[in-house]
């Protein structure tokens, strides 16, 4: 039997030991990663993304190179790929103006280097099948710049009253990019119980994704 082909994963960073040591980390933590290679400047992350075709892309949002919109430039640049090649921002900034420049060029998701290889594993996994990705509270930052304001919230109370109020307490942590491990911490339930939660919402709301009810929120500005 042949085994299944990892996720195919490019990494950008303009600082060669960042590169290093997160190659080692997803190597030792993420079997089911395969790194294809790097780029430490805009140019070369363009050049690698279509000479490679990775399947993700882990993206610092500030860049040497090109016309100096660093991360976001080099998303804006392989728009052509976004159907088949996700972005997924790394970056030690928490910015907030860092956050949406990335995602409003198309990236799916934006993590800090404060994150564990679990957790970076995970957040790469979410973005490969098509969901968002964000470090907690980061989500927030893309939610205000892109919800369309509270006359939305009424019109579609409807929508929302179908879910409990455990359930929503659950949706806005998840749709901001909690883990289902910090959900269950922070309100003190299992993580069985998140899993139960989450499924029972995404059916409620007729979703099929974190990356679509990240979506549904934030057009209703409901966190």
């Amino acid at each position: 039997m042949s085994e299944q082909p990892g996720i195919r994963v490019l990494i950008v960073d303009d600082h060669a030991l960042v590169r290093t040591g997160v190659r080692a980390e997803l190597g030792r933590h993420a079997p089911d990663v395969d790194v294809v290679g790097e780029a430490e400047d805009v140019e070369g992350a363009v050049a690698a993304v279509h000479a490679l075709a990775p399947e993700v892309v882990l993206l610092d949002v500030h860049l040497p190179g090109g016309q100096g919109g660093g991360g976001a430039e080099v998303v804006t640049r392989c728009a052509d790929r976004l159907a088949t090649t996700r972005f997924l921002a790394l970056s030690v900034s928490d910015a907030s103006e860092d956050v949406v420049a990335v995602i409003r060029a198309g990236a799916r998701g934006y993590v800090t280097k404060a994150i564990t290889a679990t957790e970076l594993a995970e957040a790469i996994r979410r973005v490969a099948a098509g969901d968002a990705a964000f470090s907690p509270r980061l989500a927030g930052f893309v939610l205000d710049a892109f919800g369309t304001g509270a006359a939305d919230v009424a019109v579609h109370d409807d929508e929302l009253d179908r879910l409990s109020a455990r359930e929503q307490e659950v949706m806005r942590l998840i749709a901001r990019g909690y883990t289902y491990k910090e959900v269950a911490a922070e309100l003190f339930i299992s993580v069985k119980t998140v899993e139960t939660h989450v499924s029972a919402v995404l059916r409620k709301l007729q979703l099929s994704s974190r990356h679509e009810l990240t979506r549904w929120a934030a057009a209703r500005r409901l966190l």
